[in-house]
């Protein structure tokens, strides 16, 4: 693909006299912010040739399920502090879900910003090899489907049913390894920009000494999941953590803890969530998002017994049922996200507004550069109570903020109403 970025720079130049910034976006979750995301940072902006960066940032749910171990505010303000200028927020309905629809919202957020390129890490490292693979499967999404549903209906966990399905079409891993979590991931990003003709040029770094899924600290690249470990065993930060993230995550990291008495895990959420769970009829909890297929029998079967969140978890959890899915279905069960309520918002061809968290100096002057070609508006905080996307947005913070004592819930709550973060130097 050619410089998106660099000619359109010279256009504007040759025609206007006008130097257009040009900003590069990263998809991330920053839980938390660690050095390997720093370098990820410095990678972009080299590739890119961008002079902003922006994050568009999960909220205080994760990707996979979680809650994120500090709240998005947090967060940005480490982000921000460490080489991000701009922190948006992707919004719930599609931070929580899988690849298709997380790429979804977080490309279409930042085409709405008016980035000409992204940065993805992946365990390919080369952008090619995704462009190649969605020219590849474009003309085979029918065989794939079908095959991805015979898979699943032996019982196989959607990954693995879309490995099988993948190498029964002829992608091997040769070509791209869609079984890595990463890999997945951009995959969606581009297959998002090229199904919408998008002018946004990906690249892509290879990830760095550590895996995704690591649980081990092994030097100062390590991954979130390492870190986050080191920290919850320990009920602090240790030497080793200390040592993978930047003194702006440690700071945080710390006030966080003095203000909302806790870093936050699932096993916080158990008593809530399996007092929402006993007291639901069958029929309210199939109309959760993400229940499908009787699952509301064996969450109602298992919650008898259960005496901890991750007992529970294993006692529902088949080939079928994943840890990751699972998650999910806990999050909208605790947030009382319906079907319907997810249906209708990502069924739109785009995102309907782009959330402002923070930004620092520089962001502000690219945002003045850009802000009245928006198509959407340009959200700073929750005070839009008809809007529907907010509304959800809403009672996510509300079940995050759940566990805290009323004084600190209100408190950080309060967070959501107030201007965005701006980082000076």
């Amino acid at each position: 693909m050619r410089n998106s970025a660099f000619f359109d720079t010279i256009i504007t130049i040759l025609y206007t006299g006008v130097v257009i910034m040009q900003a590069c976006g990263l998809i991330v979750e920053y839980n938390p912010f660690h050095n390997g995301h720093a370098y990820h940072i410095n990678e972009a902006r080299k590739v890119s040739n961008a002079d902003c960066m922006i994050a568009v940032m999960s909220g205080n749910f994760l990707q996979r399920g979680e809650p994120a171990i500090m709240d998005k505010f947090a967060r940005t303000k480490a982000a921000l502090s460490s080489g991000i200028d701009i922190v948006l927020e992707l919004p719930f309905a599609y931070a929580v879900q899988s690849s298709d629809l997380f790429a979804k919202g977080s490309i279409h957020t930042l085409h709405e910003i008016g980035v000409t390129s992204i940065c993805f890490g992946s365990e390919s490292g080369n952008t090619t090899d995704f462009t190649n693979s969605y020219e590849f499967l474009k003309g085979r999404e029918e065989p794939y489907r079908k095959t991805l549903k015979v898979e699943l209906a032996k019982g196989l966990s959607f990954p693995e049913a879309s490995r099988q399905a993948y190498h029964q079409i002829g992608l091997s891993h040769e070509r791209i390894d869609l079984t890595k979590p990463n890999n997945i991931l951009g995959y969606s990003y581009v297959k998002t920009i090229l199904e919408n003709d998008y002018n946004i040029e990906p690249f892509t770094i290879k990830r760095s000494n550590s895996g995704y899924h690591d649980e081990t600290i092994a030097g100062s690249i390590a991954s979130a999941t390492s870190i986050r470990k080191a920290i919850h065993s320990h009920g602090g930060l240790t030497d080793e953590a200390i040592q993978a993230i930047p003194t702006s995550t440690y700071n945080q990291l710390h006030d966080y803890k003095s203000k909302a008495g806790l870093w936050h895990t699932w096993e916080q959420y158990f008593e809530l969530l399996h007092y929402r769970v006993m007291t639901m009829s069958l029929n309210e909890l199939a109309n959760i998002h993400g229940i499908e297929e009787g699952l509301e029998h064996r969450i109602k079967k298992t919650a008898i017994q259960a005496r901890s969140f991750h007992e529970w978890v294993e006692a529902i959890k088949t080939k079928r049922y994943t840890w990751t899915r699972l998650q999910r279905v806990f999050v909208f069960i605790l947030a009382n996200v319906k079907k319907d309520d997810i249906a209708i918002l990502t069924s739109n061809s785009n995102v309907p507004h782009v959330r402002l968290l923070g930004l620092n100096e520089k962001g502000q002057t690219y945002l003045n550069e850009v802000k009245k070609q928006l198509n959407v508006p340009l959200v700073s905080k929750l005070s839009k109570k008809d809007n529907p996307l907010l509304q959800l947005e809403e009672r996510a913070s509300d079940a995050y903020y759940s566990v805290l004592s009323p004084t600190r819930r209100q408190k950080l709550k309060k967070q959501e109403l107030m201007s965005p973060i701006l980082i000076r130097k």
